[in-house]
């Protein structure tokens, strides 16, 4: 009782506090995101049935998202000419996650591998631009991309050494990369 009175015990406490609660949160979240990927496998396993779509389901924890891949068949019809039907899924998804735990959803769907195909060109182009950046001495504005995209493309630019900010209105939001200051 004397050690929550004085100032370097109410610090203890604080800080064992502290210390605790990641670990808390790290298993709560962890569990949570299982429970996302495992509402959205089911919603996704149900829509593939009513398309009558064959694909395996796999489902993981990256980072602080669930993840969820339909593998498998040919699905270029669930992806799009460039992802929009993928997008669009994604985000019914989502809303079909939120709509069971009550809570926002930042799952990733995958259809075919086709994110982490763009994920692969669209580093490149954010290593390519920066590094043309840089040559250059001037910004340079991308082509409009998906939030997705832009993400890639700002960790790429991020990597390199400079700084890229999203600009726009969706759908037409973009990403420019700045050369250093």
């Amino acid at each position: 009782m004397s050690d929550s009175n004085t100032g370097g015990g109410a610090n203890s406490s604080t800080a064992v506090a502290v210390a605790e609660e990641p670990e808390e949160t790290a298993t709560i979240d962890i569990e949570a995101l299982e429970r996302e990927g495992d509402i959205a496998a089911d919603y996704i396993e149900g829509l593939l049935d009513i398309a009558d779509f064959d694909g395996d389901i796999d489902m993981d924890v990256e980072g602080d998202r669930a993840l969820v891949s339909v593998v498998g068949a040919t699905l270029k019809e669930l992806i799009g000419e460039r992802g929009e039907v993928l997008e669009a899924l994604q985000e019914l998804t989502r809303l079909a996650v939120h709509r069971t735990t009550g809570t926002r959803s930042r799952l990733m769907l995958d259809i075919g591998g086709y994110r982490e195909s763009r994920r692969k060109v669209l580093r490149k182009l954010g290593t390519e631009v920066a590094n043309e950046v840089k040559r250059t001495g001037k910004a340079k504005e991308l082509s409009p991309m998906t939030p997705f995209e832009r993400k890639v493309v700002h960790d790429a630019v991020a990597a390199a050494g400079l700084h890229s900010e999203s600009e726009g209105e969706e759908p037409s939001r973009y990403v420019v990369v700045y050369p250093v200051d």
